[in-house]
């Protein structure tokens, strides 16, 4: 029996990054099991075609946050990443423009352009209309109705199907505000105004894909990641995995769902984790350049498999070619995906708060944490997984 102060399940951003900090902070007493034979989950790359490719779909790091740049440029430093102020558009069925939506009204014919002005101008949330509970009344009642139909709407079905209706809205403060005062000025002027989006500019590596950051991270554990090592079995009692590791603490970075049927769960916490929901997304790969300088394009057409394309040749020096992300659920016959990402979105449904609040808190009492975009059940981009994993870490060494 191997036995330690944490294990850590996942060598995602999540795991590697709370694994990394905690070095830093002088704690050894740990071990990362991942059941890839290569860590960085989601973030993996590898190269296609000469270049390297994301695998599990668009990531990039936003400049913003600076504690994480700080804690990333250890590892991968800063001459190694290229600046980009974000070129990313919306592919409507007669026109395209740029993102936000909202905020580039302006790119449109004048009769479009007053058609959205006053849909938004009559939005519920702009006439002081009760807030609804159902999420495709809440996007029209936030958006008006022409931005919910010609885009908030059939994209989420791209992505999210068949579980739209079954969405809560309690996640939607992401969404910007859409102001008919700043709609109307950015329309008049002709130039974006209110919030920028985010990765309004982000970095990425000047030679490598996204996942070279975290191949380093796992390379500065050393024999403290074990790779190829998928959680088997998981004794909750005694914190014991696989019948070989044991732990103090066990820190989670990995879907709930993975633990059904490998652990000692009670009845009712497993039907608390059959209520999680998610999706998938399949990355296909094609080698021709784009005519575009977008970084990446929304596709919202119910017409199309895919819901983004993006191109790596406008953020990648000397590589060519584009990658499309789809939904699983919505794939055409033919083609083939460079890669199958079983786990890629969880999802927001109206039950969801209460069902992982359930599980995280009879995991706590057990000495298990859930961490990150799997162990929280919570969409979160890379640099807020680390930003928590750093937290966290300094949590456990006071």
């Amino acid at each position: 029996m191997i036995k330690v102060k944490y294990v850590i399940l996942g060598a995602g951003p999540s795991g590697l990054s709370l694994a990394n900090r905690l070095l830093e902070l002088g704690e050894e007493s740990f071990i990362v099991l991942e059941r890839e034979n290569q860590a960085g989950g989601l973030c993996r790359s590898k190269e296609v075609d000469g270049s390297p490719l994301d695998i599990g779909g668009g990531h990039f790091l936003d400049v913003r946050a600076k504690q994480v740049l700080k804690f990333v440029f250890k590892f991968m430093p800063e001459s190694e990443w290229q600046q980009f102020d974000r070129k990313s558009k919306i592919q409507l069925d007669n026109y395209e423009i740029n993102y936000p939506y909202e905020a580039n009204i302006w790119q449109m014919p004048v009769d479009e352009q007053v058609k959205h002005l006053i849909s938004i101008m009559n939005a519920g949330c702009n006439q002081g209309k009760d807030m609804p509970a159902k999420f495709t009344k809440w996007i029209t009642w936030k958006l008006g109705d022409i931005i919910a139909e010609n885009y908030m709407l059939p994209y989420n079905r791209k992505i999210f199907a068949p579980h739209l209706d079954e969405l809560g809205t309690y996640w939607l403060y992401k969404l910007p505000n859409v102001s008919f005062e700043d709609t109307l000025r950015s329309c008049l002027m002709h130039q974006p105004q209110g919030n920028l989006p985010a990765h309004a500019q982000f970095l990425y590596p000047k030679k490598y894909g996204y996942g070279e950051l975290f191949l380093r991270m796992a390379d500065n554990l050393g024999d403290r990641l074990l790779l190829n090592t998928p959680l088997q079995s998981f004794d909750v009692e005694s914190l014991t995995i696989n019948h070989t590791f044991q732990a103090d603490m066990v820190i989670s970075t990995i879907p709930w769902s993975e633990f059904l049927g490998k652990s000692t769960i009670p009845a009712s916490i497993r039907a608390s984790i059959n209520q999680l929901k998610y999706t998938s997304v399949d990355i296909e790969y094609f080698p021709e350049r784009a005519d575009t300088d977008s970084h990446w394009t929304y596709f919202p057409s119910s017409s199309l498999s895919y819901h983004r394309v993006l191109y790596r040749h406008n953020f990648l020096h000397g590589a060519k070619g584009y990658w499309k992300e789809i939904n699983p659920a919505n794939r055409k016959v033919g083609g083939g995906a460079v890669h199958h990402n079983e786990y890629a979105y969880p999802l927001n449904t109206r039950n969801k708060p209460s069902q992982i609040k359930k599980i995280l808190e009879w995991a706590s009492q057990r000495h298990i944490i859930g961490l990150g975009r799997w162990g929280e059940w919570e969409h979160m981009n890379s640099d807020v997984a680390i930003t928590k994993s750093l937290k966290l870490a300094e949590e456990l060494t006071r």
